[in-house]
């Protein structure tokens, strides 16, 4: 049937599907203008409709205008190509046979040995070809340009590739809050990912600078910047620096770059980028990324993920070294607020023990200080107090610092307890303000009266009284009380006065101590019966060693239960001339 015995129209259109495969078939879709009759009753529907049939040029221009193809007989010899197949390969029009350089080579030789698919470049495009038999011993070679398609899935694997990178530097630089560690790693990872190396320029304080490089592949060095180098010699690194926006790469002629930059055997610079690392309102520093010559020149897409990298790293620089500084600052503060450590004292046995309640600040509101004096009449001892301020962490641990520098202050003034305390109450009362936190304390004063006896005077104000281990192993507890700190505008007390005798101990304890919770059930207190029960199985025992074991069994008692400041300060009159070794203070020293 010629063209013109029928005057059906041919409409024909490439199915579209999601995800559809290259060189997947097209679908052609035949219709007629004219309604096909319904069959007559009882007669079954012919599936050949009169007036349907495709002429041959209506095909031919449907080849024509679809996908690229080529068709070649036995021989190789090209027997029919249509336009779209000479679009991707342009001497192929001149071409008779499927064979370079009519066809690429990949193509060629996929046909020659018989190869049911090839794929290859064609030109700056990329290409895929599908071997198909057709009747006669012909062969159709249907070319697919996947370039596009190909692009797309290197930029989404590209971009899984540097999401792992980053998932993996933040886990990396955020693993550690060292500064020089964190400059080291950002180094590290920018010159395994990102370039041939990498060089941190940041600031060390009081104008000074470091250099933290790294080559691909190496450990990175962590340098001084070299007296005479000059960050302006660098194209870029001031205004980084100064935490001004990048300058393109295509900017800066690396034939600038200072030979003090580069790391030693670099070889010759090819092409570099400056980027700044944020930081916490100021840059951390800059970072300087360098690739030989050889390598690719840093591309629009790498100069902007460095970036987004310059970014999490200065974050984590700029952590580090907030931590350091709030670490030093802290450790000054808390160096004045821990209790002392205890120094021989001539006449005295001295132990102690502290524990906050929150271990990772080293700080509470449990406190003990001990300070040689002069009691009325010229009589030489040593002043002792324990204490506990309500509440825990840095704001009890502020008004502890107050209360212990204000007593020491006080101290030089007056001796008597009563007063003493009255003049520390009137003066937290007036400093308070919102900030209503009241205290409990034990006051002691210590007088060695000779032959390793001591006499005590023991005034508690609103605190546990202590507990005196006598050397038959008895347990008393001093008499003696009094009203809280802070709290009413006038305080009274009463002090008690007892001797130790060698070998005695008096134990200062907070209420951390006998409010301790644990035991069997998780929630039963410690108490003061328990206490003097394991402070009765210390008798004649060094004072530092008492303190240990009520320490231990505080802890024992408590398992891994949250629990209150705990403070222990144990007086001693000495046993006579012995040596000691509790606590790892040593060889021995002389106590009697």
């Amino acid at each position: 049937m010629d063209d013109n015995t029928s005057t059906v129209e041919l409409h024909a259109e490439r199915v579209r599907e999601t995800g559809r495969r290259p060189g997947a078939a097209s679908v052609l879709i035949v219709t007629s203008p004219h309604r096909i009759p319904e069959p007559p009753p009882g007669q079954a529907a012919d599936r050949h409709v009169p007036g349907a049939a495709v002429g041959a040029s209506a095909l031919r221009a449907l080849v024509e205008d679809g996908p690229a193809l080529v068709v070649c007989d036995t021989e190789g010899g090209v027997v029919f190509r249509n336009s779209a197949a000479e679009t991707l390969f342009p001497r192929l029009r001149d071409a008779r046979r499927l064979a370079f350089p009519g066809v690429p080579q990949w193509l060629s030789e996929a046909h020659a040995r018989g190869a049911a698919t090839a794929e290859g470049p064609a030109g700056d495009r990329e290409v895929t070809a599908t071997r198909s038999p057709l009747p006669d011993g012909l062969t159709a070679w249907r070319l697919a340009d996947v370039t596009e398609e190909r692009t797309a899935c290197r930029r989404l694997a590209d971009e899984r590739g540097r999401t792992r990178f980053l998932a993996l530097a933040s886990a990396r630089l955020l693993a550690s809050l060292n500064r020089s560690k964190c400059l080291q790693t950002t180094a590290e990872l920018a010159a395994g990912q990102l370039a041939d190396a990498a060089v941190v320029v940041a600031p060390a304080g009081r104008r000074r600078m470091t250099l933290t490089g790294a080559v691909a592949g190496d450990a990175p060095r962590e340098k001084p910047l070299p007296a005479a180098a000059d960050v302006e010699e660098v194209p870029g690194l001031a205004e980084a620096l100064a935490g001004f926006p990048p300058v393109p790469s295509r900017w800066v002629d690396p034939a600038l770059a200072p030979q003090w930059l580069l790391p030693p055997g670099f070889g010759e610079l090819g092409s570099l980028v400056v980027t700044p690392l944020p930081g916490n309102g100021v840059p951390a520093g800059a970072l300087v990324l360098l690739r030989r010559t050889g390598s690719p020149v840093f591309t629009e897409d790498e100069e902007v993920f460095a970036r987004v990298f310059a970014a999490r790293a200065g974050a984590a620089i700029s952590a580090a070294v907030l931590y350091a500084d709030k670490n030093d600052t802290t450790e000054i503060l808390q160096r004045d607020l821990l209790p002392p450590p205890l120094a021989p004292v001539e006449g005295l046995d001295l132990g102690g023990a502290y524990r906050p309640a929150r271990a990772v600040e080293r700080i509470g509101g449990d406190f003990y200080d001990v300070h040689p004096c002069t009691f009325g009449e010229g009589e030489e001892g040593t002043f002792v107090v324990l204490g506990d301020v309500c509440g825990k962490g840095p704001g009890a641990a502020v008004l502890t610092g107050r209360i212990r520098n204000t007593l020491t202050a006080l101290r030089q003034v007056e001796s008597r307890h009563d007063r003493l305390l009255g003049l520390l109450n009137d003066t937290l009362l007036r400093r308070q303000g919102a900030d209503a936190r009241f205290a409990t304390m034990v006051l002691a004063d210590a007088t060695p009266l000779g032959h390793g006896r001591v006499g005590l005077r023991l005034t508690s104000a609103g605190h546990p009284a202590p507990l005196i281990l006598r050397g038959d192993g008895r347990v008393e507890e001093a008499e003696t009380r009094g009203t809280l700190i802070g709290v009413v505008p006038s305080v009274t007390s009463t002090t008690w006065e007892t001797v130790l005798e060698p070998g005695e101990t008096c134990l200062l304890f907070s209420d951390g101590v006998t409010e301790a919770r644990g035991g069997a059930s998780g929630n039963e207190m410690f108490g003061t019966q328990r206490l003097s029960g394991a402070l009765a199985e210390c008798a004649r025992m060094p004072v530092r060693a008492v303190v240990e074991r009520v320490e231990m069994l505080t802890a024992q008692w408590l398992g891994g239960n949250e629990h209150d400041d705990i403070a222990l300060l144990a007086v001693g009159a000495p046993r006579g001339s012995h040596l000691t070794a509790v606590d790892g203070t040593g060889r021995g020293r002389y106590t009697g």
